[in-house]
């Protein structure tokens, strides 16, 4: 066994170059590329399953903040798989995102959506939410929405939000936890 000495001009020196990308960048593209991933092997899973259960649609991959977003849309009958108040749309997300899950080790965040049904509910409750804002903030009454899940929540919040002299609070436990509109 031999001893090496390394003197300090024996290592190298390298310089950090603008060409590199810096760290919060190169994090934000392995998070989009992880995104992207598994919008990638949740689009094949739903695939396979439309597959099997002899349905067709076209599934339309994105990207929308920090999850990934998969859309069956174009099938007839593809309203069969949102069943009631999307009940079973929320079965399928959730063995989706178990799916994704097996692959990548990771929980996933992905939304799935089919035949354009939770794009038409986030628009719907964004107009409820707005009009009962301006409601209760013409006649100072309190108004209560009916029970919702927390994504559906959120999108009320957000539009009250937006809706000068009032606000909103969450009342209730799941799942009958609701939106209270009130004035400021």
């Amino acid at each position: 066994m031999t001893d090496q000495t390394v003197s300090p001009d024996d290592t190298e020196q390298v310089e950090p170059t603008e060409a590199e990308p810096q760290a919060a960048e190169v994090e934000e593209v392995d998070e989009e590329d992880q995104l992207v991933e598994e919008g990638e092997i949740a689009g094949d899973y739903l695939e396979q399953l439309l597959d099997i259960l002899d349905f067709d649609g076209d599934i339309d991959l994105d990207v929308d903040g920090d999850r990934a977003i998969v859309s069956i849309d174009g099938g007839k009958d593809l309203t069969k798989l949102v069943g009631r108040d999307g009940e079973i749309l929320d079965a399928l997300q959730e063995l989706t995102r178990l799916a994704v899950q097996q692959v990548t080790g990771d929980r996933s965040r992905l939304m799935l959506d089919i035949s354009r049904w939770r794009a038409d509910r986030r628009d719907r409750l964004a107009r409820i939410g707005t009009e009962v804002a301006e409601r209760v903030r013409d006649s100072g009454e309190r108004e209560s929405l009916d029970p919702m899940t927390p994504f559906e929540r959120k999108i009320v919040h957000d539009a009250v939000a937006a809706v000068d002299g009032v606000y909103s609070e969450s009342e209730g436990s799941e799942p009958n936890r609701r939106v209270v509109v009130l004035k400021e």
